[in-house]
């Protein structure tokens, strides 16, 4: 079980990686996708941690692997029912993380209509930094997001421009799913999302929050 570390030496272990889908337009357009009138959700689970200064180990053999950098947020304290206004109480920290997905397995997924459960929760398919205090962050809705794969430029956002904001995907999926003590939320990518491969060296950086270079195994 991979546990979460924070940089206070806190360490949390998520129960669950619950993970958001086309929340910035610009990457909805690139994926040829419609918007959604509520938050796009799917479940990682907990052995698609991987710890992202390790060098991340990509599948062989099953279609092109794709990077998508996402703000990821970890719960502090059980939330079920909370409200937008009490959501920043059940918050303990953010983190970097990648949702990597087997592009060709999802684009099948989706034409015969079946789940994403492989294409996205596939072993070492969460890579994460550590966490930050949530009050050793700014403005959470301010956040630039980039990343580089070997020195060019692929992604690059700021979550100000997410569809569905923190307090409104804290609300809406805890009224479905309990998010426990170290659970993980992530938030979404911007566009840009594009192949990696072995070899790859990867940079990746969320103001404020993270900044890592890491590389494809």
């Amino acid at each position: 079980m991979i546990q979460i570390t924070f940089s206070n030496g806190e360490i949390l272990t998520p129960t669950k990686i619950v993970c958001i889908g086309l929340n910035y337009t610009a990457h909805i357009a690139e994926m040829g996708s419609k918007r959604s009138h509520t938050p796009v959700i799917f479940l990682k689970p907990n052995s698609a941690l991987h710890p992202i200064l390790t060098p991340i180990p990509i599948p062989h053999n099953a279609g092109v692997v794709h990077h998508e950098v996402e703000l990821a947020v970890c719960i502090g304290k059980t939330a079920s029912h909370v409200s937008e206004s009490d959501v920043f109480d059940h918050i303990a920290g953010y983190g970097l993380a990648l949702d990597l997905t087997l592009r060709d397995m999802q684009k099948k997924a989706k034409e015969t209509g079946q789940p994403w459960a492989i294409a996205k929760g596939f072993d070492h398919s969460c890579p994460v930094s550590s966490f930050v205090l949530k009050e050793e962050v700014g403005d959470v809705n301010n956040l630039d997001l980039k990343l580089e794969v070997n020195g060019s430029l692929r992604q690059q956002g700021n979550t100000a421009q997410m569809i569905f904001k923190l307090p409104e995907l804290v609300a809406y999926i805890s009224r479905f799913y309990t998010l426990e003590e170290g659970d993980i939320l992530l938030t979404g990518t911007p566009a840009g999302v594009g192949p990696i491969q072995s070899g790859d060296i990867i940079h990746a950086s969320i103001s404020g929050v993270a900044s890592i270079n890491t590389t494809i195994a």
